[in-house]
């Protein structure tokens, strides 16, 4: 197995791990705590913003590189395996299902109908501030 090979079945894990931790959080057998955690976890990684941004050299990718996967194990640490293992079956399914990129086309045309109606809205009192 090459290295690229390795990375990306490393990557599926983690965005396997981290739907299952956002699943795990919503799971009422799951302690308060671990759903704390895991939720924090899954918000972090899935979050645009970062405590340490991008575009700072090396740094900026060493906070996705270490926070993320440490989160991912205090979290999975914190859920009972059993189900864990549920939540992680759950997501791999839901990541092996077709997404439809019509689906994806027709929710960017509704956000930008939706933003085009907000500024249609507001354009006379955005206008007045400027």
């Amino acid at each position: 197995m090459s290295i690229l090979s390795r990375l990306k079945q490393a990557v599926r894990l983690l965005e396997r791990d981290v739907h299952a931790l956002y699943l795990a959080a919503r799971d009422p057998r799951v302690p308060w705590y671990a759903k704390a955690v895991a939720l924090a976890v899954a918000a972090y990684a899935l979050s645009p913003i970062d405590l340490i941004p991008d575009f700072v050299p090396v740094l900026g990718f060493l906070d996705d590189l270490v926070i993320v996967p440490l989160g991912i194990m205090l979290a999975i640490r914190l859920i009972p395996p059993a189900i864990m293992a549920e939540h992680r079956s759950t997501a791999a399914a839901a990541a092996a299902r077709p997404r439809s990129r019509l689906a994806a086309v027709a929710i960017v045309i509704l956000w930008i109908a939706a933003a085009a109606l907000l500024l249609w809205l507001f354009w006379p009192r955005l206008a007045a501030l400027l």
